[in-house]
This record gives structure tokens, C-alpha cells and sequence, in this order.
């Protein structure tokens, strides 16, 4: 007798425990994030050029503070993603640049480019990014927009960052793009130029990411180079 009513009480709080769960309310799916920073959507502010940076994760870097500097003179656009080698520009170009008018577009290709192998098989050796970009850059002046380009930044130790992280010379990629840009008439910002006397104090060490404060640095940079080319000439 006393071994069955132990049974019933064992079973009463299953039971018990069971509506429990079953009555407690459930909590709602999480919702996914929205883009932040540099990948958020914006608002058009009527009566100001629209302009699109595209780019890799540097530009993702430097284009929330260009946005703040630009801000009242500009309305500045990303694509919401990383934007990666020319292989990739070629295939999301026609989405990043949508239907709108783009009064200037800043963009650059490159680091992606000239990584190697072990990460993976390497992106486009020199003569394919060559290809590549002349037919970015076709496709990017048929918009009527004034075109920037912005130079690859260094990669440090000599381009070796781990036995599988290494890159070709970024040396080289922006010669073949200094080439291809002036004989298109395409404005250069050179950012290599503007963060190499300072890379030590601004670049992550053993990465090819900035810091907060070298993204301001390069932020005002592509400011200025999109602002100048703004003004009436």
C-alpha cells in the first residue's frame, strides 16, 4: 500500500510538472538583427547628392565616420555586405547599385584579390584583376556617376599574416589599378599613401583591420575626396 502511494505521488507531480511546462507561455522567436553601423540603411535627406562606397571590411571601417563627416552635404550609401574581390564586385554590382541615382561613387578592390593560397585558391592573380576591374569600371561610368578610386592599404609583415593567411604584393594590385583608373579618368584617393606613415600606431597587429582612430583617418580622407569632387568644377 504504502509503495503504491508513492507511485501516485510520483505521477501526480509528473503530471503536475508536465501542465506546468505546457501551460507556461512561450516566449517569441527572436527577431533577427537589422544592419548597424556601416551596413544600416539610411533615409535620403532630400536635396543632397546621393553618394555609394563600396568596398571590403576596411571600407565597412571607415564608412559610418565618412558618413558622419559628410553629414548635411551628402547622403551616404554602402551595400550591406562585404564587398570582397572583383569576382564578387562583378556579380553583386547590378544589386549594390540599384535603381537610384548616384551622384559619386568611391570604391576600391584589391586586398581580396591578392590573397593566396593555403586560405584558399587565390582570388585573381594580376592579369584577372586587370580584366576584372576594367570591366567594373565600364560598368560604373554607363551609371553617369563621378567615380572615385581608393587605393588597397598595406598588409603587414611583408603579406604574410599566418601560414594560412598570406597576400600578393598590394604593391603590384595598385599599379594595375593606378593604370587602369587614369586611363579611364577615374579621381584617386590614395589611402595607401595616407595610412602607410602611420600604420604601426593605427593597424591591428598581425591583421590588416584598423583601429577605431585609423578609420577616422582614413574617414576623412574619402570625406575630402568626395567632397571636392562634389564642388562645382
Amino acid at each position: 500500500m504504502h509503495l503504491r502511494t508513492l507511485l501516485s505521488a510520483a505521477l501526480a507531480l509528473g503530471l503536475v510538472s508536465t501542465l506546468s511546462a505546457a501551460d507556461a507561455p512561450t516566449k517569441p522567436a527572436a527577431k533577427p538583427k537589422s544592419a548597424t553601423g556601416s551596413a544600416a540603411a539610411i533615409e535620403d535627406v532630400a536635396g543632397l547628392p546621393r553618394v555609394l562606397i563600396i568596398g571590403d571590411s576596411i571600407s565597412m571601417g571607415y564608412t559610418a565616420p565618412t558618413r558622419a563627416l559628410l553629414k548635411g552635404k551628402a547622403n551616404v550609401h554602402r551595400p550591406p555586405t562585404n564587398c570582397g574581390a572583383t569576382s564578387v564586385g562583378l556579380a553583386g554590382l547590378t544589386q549594390w547599385l540599384g535603381e537610384k541615382k548616384w551622384d559619386v561613387i568611391h570604391f576600391n578592390f584589391g586586398l581580396h584579390d591578392a590573397k593566396l593560397p593555403p586560405e584558399g585558391n587565390r582570388h585573381s592573380p594580376p592579369d584577372v584583376y586587370e580584366k576584372n576591374l576594367r570591366e567594373l569600371v565600364a560598368r560604373l561610368k554607363a551609371t553617369g556617376a563621378k567615380l572615385i578610386w581608393a587605393t588597397t592599404t598595406p598588409v603587414p609583415n611583408g603579406g604574410i599574416l599566418a601560414p594560412n593567411r598570406r597576400f600578393g604584393s598590394v604593391e603590384e594590385y595598385n599599379r594595375i589599378a593606378r593604370k587602369v583608373m587614369e586611363e579611364n579618368g577615374v579621381a584617386i584617393d590614395n589611402l595607401n599613401t595616407a595610412i602607410a606613415p602611420r600604420v604601426k600606431e593605427f593597424q591591428i597587429p598581425n591583421d590588416v583591420h584598423f583601429s577605431a582612430a585609423g578609420s577616422d583617418l582614413l574617414a576623412k580622407h574619402v570625406a575630402a575626396s568626395i567632397e571636392s569632387i562634389l564642388k562645382p568644377q
